[in-house]
């Protein structure tokens, strides 16, 4: 099979990508090869949206335009890039004049094996776990992160029984100053969410329907369904076995360009320079994905267009909400100019006097304006700050 433009991972930065190809080239023929067995959809829902009752239908992303080839339950085993092809599982070659690397992250797995976790992911992921909360009551939620408290607020908003367990002090410590994550803390206890911090799970094992966890401390929990959300490890696999450059994922130039001509990554799995940190990120959330998938598309289409776009990401907690930009580091120095404290305000992410992010608790449109003092590289007081940003 032969393609002007062949993208490898079917999630939203893939989707993003073919509507930035068509934007610039209406007709060029497009391969999409996904190893999920469903079409592109948007990933947020699967722990926000879905589980306050909205449609399923919703997350398709249908493309504008002439529709991809989609070729689905697909692994690709090898690239050979002297040939301008790839190869999957089953020996099917597919040709290409322009690659796009879209291979997402692969869920960090616990320290032991246990087929019945879920690692929290994938639709097929939200399927399953839909399913156990049908006829399941205690779920145990490892991890205290992004998707781990997304997951347990959901599914104790849905009435179940959840036990959070997690490394650290407090949820989201490691992005929340340390009073905040306390307060929220606070919330998922009054919500009926039971906290284990300061705890690993270090093994799992069946007793009839249970699961019993075994913890760090040596203490047990039983359950009816473990789920994990402790991170991903970028899919580099593919580019390192043809010797593109990686540093904590695939690393591109300002145009999404990999050291191999006419291949691209964009997306979870890519590292890039952002011009208004100064550095090197990669960025797991929709916002890169959308965006940075949009324009390696058009990239790939014969655009030259530099990604300096700073990403940002949201999350729901129950009724708590925040966007985010740059760098929300608890480590770093923190000025909190609250409306009210710990509810509604700004809170200010410094380093040797400038602003390297800013996470909008409770606030709502004000991302440009985030984005805009990043990428000032002045220096402030926190009284400077005070009120720069309103809700």
């Amino acid at each position: 099979m032969n393609y002007q433009y062949l993208i490898i991972g079917g999630g939203m930065t893939a989707a993003a990508a073919v509507d930035g190809i068509r934007e610039v080239d209406a007709t060029g023929s497009i391969g999409v090869i996904s190893a999920e067995e469903d079409a592109p959809y948007n990933r947020p829902p699967l722990s926000k949206g879905l589980w306050k009752g909205e449609p399923l239908d919703g997350i398709w992303r249908k493309p504008k335009g002439k529709e991809p080839e989609m070729h689905l339950g697909r692994v690709i085993k090898q690239i050979v890039p002297k040939e301008k092809r790839v190869l999957d599982e089953q020996g099917n070659s597919f040709h290409y004049e322009k690659l796009l690397l879209a291979t997402g992250g692969t869920p960090r797995r616990l320290p032991f094996d246990d087929d019945e976790v879920i690692y929290y992911r994938t639709l097929a992921d939200y399927r399953h776990l839909r399913a156990l909360s049908e006829k399941c009551e205690r779920f145990a939620v490892i991890g205290g992160g992004f998707i781990g408290s997304e997951i347990a607020a959901a599914l104790a908003m849905n009435g179940k029984k959840v036990t959070l367990i997690f490394p650290g002090q407090e949820i989201g410590e490691r992005l929340f100053p340390s009073d905040l994550a306390r307060y929220v803390s606070g919330i998922y206890r009054q919500k009926g969410v039971e906290l284990v911090p300061r705890e690993k799970v270090i093994g799992s094992e069946a007793r009839g329907k249970e699961r019993v966890l075994k913890l760090r401390s040596g203490k047990t929990t039983v359950v009816d369904a473990v789920v994990a959300g402790i991170g991903i490890e970028p899919k580099i696999e593919l580019a390192s076995s043809i010797g593109l450059a990686t540093e904590n994922g695939i690393v591109v130039d300002e145009f999404l360009r990999t050291n191999e001509p006419d291949i691209y990554a964009a997306g979870d799995v890519a590292a890039f320079h952002n011009p208004a940190l100064g550095r090197r990120l990669r960025v797991e959330h929709e916002d890169n994905a959308n965006s940075m998938g949009k324009m390696a598309g058009r990239n790939m289409a014969g655009m030259t267009e530099r990604y300096d776009h700073l990403p940002f990401f949201y999350s729901d907690m129950f009724e708590l909400g925040y966007e985010a930009v740059g760098e929300v580091d608890s480590r770093l120095e923190t000025f909190a100019d609250w409306k009210r404290p710990n509810e509604e305000g700004v809170v200010y992410y410094l380093k040797e006097g400038r602003v390297r992010g800013v996470l909008l608790w409770n606030v709502w449109g004000q991302v440009d304006a985030a984005r805009a003092l990043i990428a000032e590289h002045e220096t402030f007081t926190p009284q400077d700050l005070k009120g720069r940003i309103a809700g």
